[in-house]
């Protein structure tokens, strides 16, 4: 029956399993490790001849059925959950990369995808190209014998550019390459890339799947064979797994996330039509406009366009740092999909870790600012950036 459901039924009622207790909301299982009835029993559940919990690093009950429920909504065959984003980015990579192999990615990703990509991973004598993942050609000519992996962000962070997950797929199964996606600005109710042929999806839970900026964690979703890599190899002697009280605030975020997602969009639309329009905004980067680029995909790839939106304003360095000090109602912090409408600057925040170049390269301007749209009454959003421009100068 779960697999007729529609979304906003499965985001509530998937992967759940009655409980010995009959509570209907899930129980927190706050237990670092598990009793086993003999000596026999632990050492067959070790061996992997019994199927039981050992130690939460391995598996906790809280945590199992919060990955059941993201693997039941990106159509996956099973889910991991982690202790942060960038424990997702990191295990999805380590699994598919050794020392002498290959990565391309997309020179527009998140800042501290990018650090981990180019300083730890060559720390381990793994290369990476970063290309424009618009330009199908700069995809094939980046392609080396010894690459192993495409990676991209779709829409990216910061400034919202969308590529064709069909197109990236295809391309690795050609090149018998591993693509492996960050879904978090769409989450799996906007867009699912496993639908596409992606092979591995990737969230920071911490957004919009929690959605109340009290949870750090991340999800990889995957096919069994990837997860036993993932989970039973990186993560386990890693150690970045999530915390079961984590994974039950995020179970309970998950109650709401269609009708919170609903109002990030429908608010997010109206923001960014309100900025297109506006004299000191020189550009505005937002999928659900018909300007942008990726508007051609909505419908096919995506359901909608999300609740962040990325824009220029015509002024200086320093004006546009004085804009996110003066505008209201928005407070200056760098997640998204909180209740709350956020405000950052890509440049010197989340993406700081790229030098001038490399920022210049990825399209990240020194004017560019990136908001999240959050749940208030959008005639107030509009009214705070309003009087922010207005003092623009």
């Amino acid at each position: 029956m779960q697999d007729r459901w529609q979304l906003a039924t499965k985001v509530i009622h998937a992967g759940r399993e009655r409980n010995e207790s009959g509570a209907l909301v899930t129980p927190l299982c706050q237990s670092a490790t598990f009793v086993f009835d003999s000596a026999e029993q632990g050492a067959a559940r070790f061996s992997g001849s019994e199927q039981g919990y050992i130690y939460t690093r391995l598996g906790n009950p809280t945590t199992a059925e919060l990955e059941r429920k993201i693997a039941a909504l990106e159509g996956s065959d099973a889910a991991a959950a982690t202790a942060s984003g960038m424990a997702a980015v990191s295990a999805a990579l380590l699994a598919n990369l050794s020392h002498g192999d290959h990565l391309v990615a997309s020179h527009a990703v998140y800042g501290c995808t990018f650090a981990l990509m180019t300083s730890q991973l060559a720390k381990f004598g793994i290369e990476v190209t970063l290309v424009n993942f618009i330009d199908e050609a700069a995809i094939e000519a980046a392609i080396k014998p010894n690459t192993k992996v495409l990676f991209c962000e779709t829409p990216v962070n910061p400034h919202l550019n969308v590529f064709n997950l069909d197109v990236i797929a295809q391309i690795a199964k050609e090149h018998n390459l591993v693509s492996i996606v960050d879904n978090t600005f769409m989450t799996p109710l906007l867009q699912q890339p496993i639908k596409h042929g992606i092979d591995i999806v990737i969230h920071s839970a911490t957004k919009y799947l929690n959605g109340h900026g009290d949870v750090i964690a991340g999800i990889v979703c995957a096919s069994f064979a990837q997860m036993e890599v993932i989970k039973f190899e990186v993560l386990k002697d890693v150690g970045a797994v999530i915390s079961p009280h984590d994974a039950w605030l995020i179970l309970r975020g998950l109650k709401t996330l269609d009708v919170r997602l609903e109002r990030h969009c429908n608010n997010a639309e109206k923001v960014a039509s309100y900025l297109e329009h506006h004299p000191k905004v020189s550009n505005v980067y937002y999928p659900g406009l018909e300007s942008h680029a990726g508007y051609k995909l909505l419908g096919s790839q995506m359901r909608r366009a999300g609740g962040v939106i990325a824009f220029e304003l015509d002024a200086s360095l320093e004006q546009s740092i004085k804009f996110i000090n003066q505008v209201s109602l928005f407070s200056i912090a760098v997640s998204l999909g909180d209740a709350e409408s956020l405000i950052q600057h890509p440049a010197s925040m989340t993406h700081s870790p790229y030098t001038e170049e490399e920022r210049i390269a990825a399209g990240i301007t020194d004017n560019l600012l990136r908001i999240s749209v959050g749940l208030e009454s959008v005639e107030d959003i509009i009214q705070a950036l309003e009087g922010g421009l207005a003092n623009l100068g």
